[in-house]
């Protein structure tokens, strides 16, 4: 989704008001321009370049203070973080210094940095559980449950995954193109459990058989695909990192070539015959 130089919207809300822009195509970062006082924290390792006077602090948890604050708070928000497969920590950049100052972070993978306001969207994103890029200081990291036991175990995130609340801007990252879609009332989407990048907590997401017996077999789309219902809004990625790396790992197989059946059942027996498993 094009996003306009430097956006920014003041609001008398939780999270700072911060101004942003988003560069480059495929292989994206984003950088945020801070008032004094105002801070960004981002996962460890995200970031690209910052101004001297930007100071820099690793914290314990997402630094939101939305537990309640002390100890007790920063360990239930790094708890979150843990079960979701992020790191204990997170970094806060903060403007020490006077005047406009400026941080920059990149996506790990090719796709696309999705800005969003959560205000915009109710206050709260479900999102996969490798999304969070950086936001405004305030934000809160969580975990959302999946509610079903068959969406959990086939529904391509697990049981887990990542809840962002709070009323500031939030920066996730995605794979591929991103497509935004509106849901109304009953409406619904079936989309390639891979593919699911995001939703908004008034979306019922669930399972549907991906067709017959041949369509499961020789398909290639595996037994299910997500059944999005609305209302609301849902963000769909055309990449998914863990298609991208299945594709570069079975490129790099020791005996090369292509195989016309992957990611079928078919496939899997062709390997096995063919004493590449």
């Amino acid at each position: 989704m094009p996003q306009s130089p430097w956006s920014h919207s003041r609001s008398a809300g939780i999270a700072d008001d911060i101004d942003f822009e988003i560069k480059g195509q495929e292989l994206q970062f984003v950088e945020i321009e801070l008032d004094p006082g105002e801070s960004a924290v981002a996962e460890a390792g995200a970031l690209v370049w910052k101004d001297a006077a930007v100071g820099m602090t690793t914290v314990f948890g997402d630094g939101s203070g939305a537990q309640g604050g002390g100890f007790m708070g920063a360990l239930l928000g790094a708890g979150k973080r843990l079960v979701t497969g992020e790191s204990l920590f997170t970094t806060v950049f903060t403007h020490n210094g006077s005047g406009k100052a400026r941080v920059a972070f990149a996506a790990p993978v090719p796709g696309a940095i999705v800005p969003l306001k959560l205000d915009s969207v109710g206050g709260t994103l479900i999102c996969q559980k490798d999304a969070f890029l950086c936001a405004a200081k305030g934000v809160s990291m969580g975990i959302a449950f999946q509610r079903r036991v068959m969406t959990g175990l086939f529904g391509g995130e697990g049981f887990i995954m990542q809840k962002l609340d709070g009323d500031g801007w939030v920066f996730v990252q995605f794979g591929g193109m991103v497509v935004e879609r509106e849901l109304a009332p009953g409406e619904e989407l079936h989309v390639d459990t891979g593919c699911v990048a995001a939703f908004t907590p008034s979306v019922d997401f669930d399972l549907v058989t991906a067709g017959g017996v041949r369509s499961v077999f020789f398909g290639g789309e595996g037994l299910f695909f997500a059944r999005l219902r609305g209302p609301g809004k849902v963000w769909i990625q055309s990449l998914p990192f863990s298609r991208l790396a299945g594709r570069m790992m079975a490129a790099a197989g020791s005996h090369g070539g292509q195989n016309r059946g992957e990611g079928s059942v078919l496939g899997g027996i062709g390997d096995l015959i063919g004493g590449n498993r």
